[in-house]
């Protein structure tokens, strides 16, 4: 508590912020709904599913079982609580089968992994008081997440927490600069690139796409992405995310440390999704995250090509 009111004596007596927000424009694109027809969808013919490195095999019917978590990887983490490997139907779907067996997450979700058991049991108890509401509201994701923090009791978020904060975190998401991007469409509650391929200009967006599609929805939790951010968001959000841009905003490592891996209860963002940042930021912005009102202070100012720049260059840091 100490240090958290040190942080917020520093980031008011220095920041210089102005707290009226922006206007900023939902970026659509980070809230993905998945379409009513899928676009990308792979035949169910029965026979057991593979990817790469790994001896399991498993029917699609079996990966999408509720009850159960594809978990490609066995002997690579700990043993997983219940909560974790089976949740509790109907009202507590495993927390493995969204934030996988290793606590990776993906784009539609959150990673688990470097976090402390404090900051993950605190979002359980925001997401079930409203203060994670999230800024679309026909977004599973978010709303599964509600749903289950109401109905998931405080023994089985104390397991959930302990075990995604005792892996270590890694980055599966390569930051590309580039100023066209592959078309796409939404499958799982992500973006992936269109069965019919293309390009298109990338416009003020970031782009994050599995590398092999079929391979994340086998649920695959070392599968990689590609997130293609505009030309110059690298060295742009640099600028914001460790100096502030003169003014626009605060320098990041204040609260979440030098190299934003995170210090005490404040989180890690280096090496997270950028979609997963985006979203976080517009939400504090847009007031539909609350609960923290010291990151009310940083976004005041932002603009959508600021959190873009400032989602590539977090994202782009080793975790």
């Amino acid at each position: 508590m100490t240090r958290l009111l040190v942080l917020g004596s520093v980031l008011l007596a220095s920041a210089g912020i102005a707290a009226a927000a922006y206007a900023v424009e939902m970026p659509a694109w980070a809230y993905p709904l998945n379409p009513p027809t899928p676009v990308i969808q792979f035949k169910d013919d029965g026979s057991p599913q593979h990817v790469p490195n790994s001896n399991v095999a498993m029917t699609r019917q079996q990966i999408a079982a509720r009850g159960t978590v594809p978990d490609w990887y066995p002997d690579e983490h700990p043993q997983m609580p219940d909560v974790v490997a089976k949740g509790r139907e109907p009202a507590v779907r495993a927390c493995g089968y969204c934030h996988q067996p290793s606590g990776a997450g993906r784009p539609e979700n959150a990673a688990l992994t470097g976090l402390t058991p404090a900051y993950i049991k605190q979002q359980v108890q925001n997401f079930r008081n409203g203060d994670r509401q999230g800024s679309e509201a026909k977004r599973v994701p978010q709303n599964l997440m509600i749903g289950i923090a109401k109905a998931v009791s405080d023994a089985e978020v104390e397991d959930a927490a302990k075990y995604f904060s005792s892996i270590k975190p890694v980055s599966f998401v390569k930051i590309v600069e580039a100023a066209s991007v592959p078309k796409t469409s939404v499958v799982g509650g992500m973006m992936a690139k269109h069965p019919e391929g293309g390009t298109e200009p990338i416009g003020t967006r970031i782009i994050e796409v599995p590398d092999n599609t079929e391979v994340a929805e086998l649920r695959d939790s070392k599968t990689t992405y590609t997130a293609y951010v505009p030309v110059g968001s690298l060295k742009k959000g640099e600028t914001l995310v460790t100096s502030g841009g003169g003014g626009k905003t605060l320098s990041c490592n204040i609260c979440h440390g030098p190299d934003l891996k995170g210090l005490g209860d404040v989180p890690r963002i280096a090496g997270r999704s950028p979609s997963y940042l985006i979203r976080q930021l517009y939400d504090i912005q847009n007031g539909t995250r609350g609960n923290v009102p010291l990151m009310k202070q940083v976004v005041a100012k932002l603009d959508n090509d600021d959190m873009v720049a400032i989602a590539a260059y977090v994202a782009s840091r080793e975790p």
